[in-house]
């Protein structure tokens, strides 16, 4: 596989341990994924206010749960905010 599949494959992964079988994430789920491995990119999560806002923003059909799809759009969000970091001068 290529780095960008073999990434591809780690989103994926990422995404089930928190998640388990029933693929969609519970806010305590985001929160300790985001906290445990995204912690170089994204600040940790300590408030729950905090908590409540990105959950609500990512959580586009509602269902008081964060899907694959609600979680690619975190991912892609944080990577392009990252980009600039990693651009070559």
């Amino acid at each position: 596989m290529s780095a960008l599949e073999s990434c591809m494959v780690t989103i994926v992964e990422v995404f089930h341990k928190y998640s388990g079988h029933k693929c969609k994430l519970k806010k305590a789920e985001l929160k300790a994924l985001i906290n445990n491995e995204m912690s170089h990119f994204v600040m940790k999560i300590h408030e729950n206010e905090i908590l409540d806002e990105l959950f609500d923003d990512l959580d586009q059909n509602g269902d008081l749960e964060i899907d694959f799809q609600e979680f690619i759009a975190l991912i892609a969000m944080v990577t392009s905010a990252c980009h600039e970091l990693f651009k070559p001068a």
